[in-house]
């Protein structure tokens, strides 16, 4: 008798090849966008002499953007379509990058928060829209593997905005090399000139990236996009709020996601801080930076594997408590071995953006284009975090290693936030695995 052979689904359909490639593109260009700004908060310390909770505001400003527009974004999207939303994303990105050009000419601090803010707006949009469009291009079975596939290109275009941020800002500020009582000491004038070519050195890559948006943004015009295989809901947006936020693994997913986002933006933004407090400058740090984006992507591409054969949920869970370990080595672990640690974590956290997202719509149909805005707010973690973490570091004074805590620096110390974030995403695995969060 013959065995009837299983057809295994495919990740992504031949006839999406094309369109699922161009929306990669988009996570390349997000991704480029968050770690070339990570940095920018030590520069803007550097060169406008903040201490550590001030500066923590670029990525407050940062982030908040995505609260702010994530629901309009899906309102938009539902109202109008995906490409609709992607083209609109692309626009705001596009403005908010060239806004560094006169923020630089008026050498004002809020300017550039306001700058990045318009921003995020635009990034808002394209997360809303670019990943509930892969998840809905192909067959459900597989659209939390396509999710990470996606999520997998990420990386790659963070990496080009750290060898950016290193080689054309980092490299070039004259306030780093001095050093900062060397600058705090200059004469008002001298010191004048420095902070205004310093901040012509942070705005230029923006420029040039507003105008590479604005590119990417005449492309989507002229590409035709498929609409993805969705399903319709019933009632309107507040309808399909009311379904969402009565689903408690969705509810658990949106706050898993805003406390991983807030560990992941305060690992990748406070490594520089970390890396300094054991005698490395932050060029050099960018390349510990690097290593984390490195170790990340591989993590990505393993994930995708192993997620062949291991329930999501599970290895979720597993890779939580991994991040929690390698995070209580950065802390506990002073010096380079404690730095491992911490670029040891990225490995642990590339699983769990994608995964979360994707467990957390599961089965939500055309609810999800509002699932997906709230899964996206949630990433106001990565503002709300990164300034408590700064106030923890500020503690004993402007610098890292003012006081101890627990037998430790409190740059080590304020690492602890990220490890209560490791913990609760963990939980959440778990109840999600053994089925008690339901949809």
């Amino acid at each position: 008798m013959p065995q009837t052979q299983v057809k295994r689904v495919p990740v992504v359909a031949r006839q999406y090849l094309v369109p699922f490639i161009l929306l990669t593109s988009l996570f390349a260009l997000w991704g480029f966008a968050n770690d070339i700004t990570n940095p920018m908060v030590s520069a803007f310390k550097k060169v406008l002499e903040l201490d550590n909770f001030k500066a923590s505001w670029v990525q407050f400003a940062f982030y908040f953007g995505y609260f702010t527009m994530a629901l309009p974004a899906a309102y938009f999207i539902k109202r109008y379509s995906y490409k609709r939303g992607i083209v609109i994303g692309l626009g705001l990105y596009a403005t908010g990058a060239l806004l560094f050009f006169p923020a630089a000419a008026n050498e004002s601090f809020t300017f550039f928060l306001l700058a990045l803010y318009i921003l995020t707006f635009g990034l808002a949009f394209l997360e809303t829209t670019a990943n509930p469009y892969v998840l809905a291009l192909g067959d459900e079975k597989t659209a939390v593997q396509r999710l990470n596939l996606a999520q997998a290109f990420n990386p790659v275009g963070a990496l080009m905005g750290l060898f950016v941020a290193q080689t054309f800002i980092l490299g070039a500020l004259q306030s780093d090399d001095l050093g900062a009582e060397e600058y705090a000491g200059l004469e008002s004038s001298a010191k004048a000139a420095i902070r205004s070519a310093d901040l012509e050195v942070i705005r230029n890559p923006y420029v040039a990236l507003g105008v590479v948006v604005l590119l990417m943004l005449a492309l989507f015009l002229v590409i035709k996009m498929p609409k993805g295989e969705e399903q319709e809901s019933s009632g309107g947006m507040w309808a399909a709020i009311k379904r969402l936020w009565s689903q408690p693994k969705f509810v658990g997913g949106v706050l898993a996601q805003m406390f991983y986002v807030g560990a992941q933006i305060m690992v990748w933004t406070f490594i520089y801080q970390y890396a300094e407090n054991i005698g490395i400058n932050n060029q050099d740090a960018v390349y510990f930076a690097m290593s984390a984006l490195g170790v990340f992507l591989v993590g990505r591409w393993v994930c995708t594997l192993l997620l062949r054969y291991v329930s999501s949920s599970l290895l979720l869970s597993l890779f939580a408590v991994g991040a929690l370990l390698a995070t209580l080595g950065a802390i506990f672990m002073v010096g380079e071995s404690g730095l491992y640690s911490l670029v040891a974590i990225s490995f642990f956290m590339s699983l769990m953006f994608p995964t979360i997202y994707g467990l957390a719509l599961e089965g939500q149909g055309d609810d999800a284009k509002f699932g997906a805005a709230f899964l996206v707010m949630a990433i106001v973690g990565g503002a709300l975090m990164p300034p408590m973490q700064a106030s923890i570091m500020d503690i004993g004074g402007k610098g890292y290693a003012d006081t101890l805590i627990a037998g430790v620096p409190e740059v080590n110390f304020s690492f602890i936030l990220p490890a209560i974030c490791f913990v609760l995403v963990a939980i959440y695995g778990l109840l999600v695995h053994r089925n008690l969060l339901k949809n």
